[in-house]
């Protein structure tokens, strides 16, 4: 399955997230459920990954985790704030160059219809 593909039915499944929870939730939350909604789909999804970095050839704990991992192919970096920001998209940015990942999904569940919440992250590599 390709990277398109698998962002398809990740952004069918937060979109159902959203509709049954809506916004106004924490993170936590959101990110459990989606959790949940991929496992049951039947994807490989990750949660909580530890990414380190690597520095002269070492790689140091960072303290930088993955929200979600899917198939190996797509990193979710998910928020529930009042308006995505460029920090935010950097440090999705951030991940994708780390974990050489090509595609990321930025999702904000606090809006009031998720579409808006949502920024597709690209790692040209």
């Amino acid at each position: 399955m390709t990277e398109n593909e698998l962002s398809s039915i990740i952004i069918g499944a937060a979109i159902d997230v959203h509709t049954l929870l809506g916004p106004g939730l924490l993170e936590s939350v959101y990110e459990t459920c989606l959790y949940y909604e991929l496992k049951e789909i039947g994807l490989k999804v990750e949660r909580q990954l530890d990414l380190p970095v690597v520095y002269k050839n070492v790689h140091l704990d960072s303290g930088f985790r993955l929200d979600l991992l899917i198939q190996d192919k797509v990193i979710i970096e998910i928020k529930a704030v009042k308006e995505l920001s460029d920090i935010h998209l950097a440090q999705t940015m951030t991940y994708l160059r780390l974990s050489n990942t090509q595609l990321g999904l930025l999702i904000n569940f606090n809006e009031t219809r998720l579409k808006y919440g949502i920024k597709r992250v690209v790692n040209n590599l």
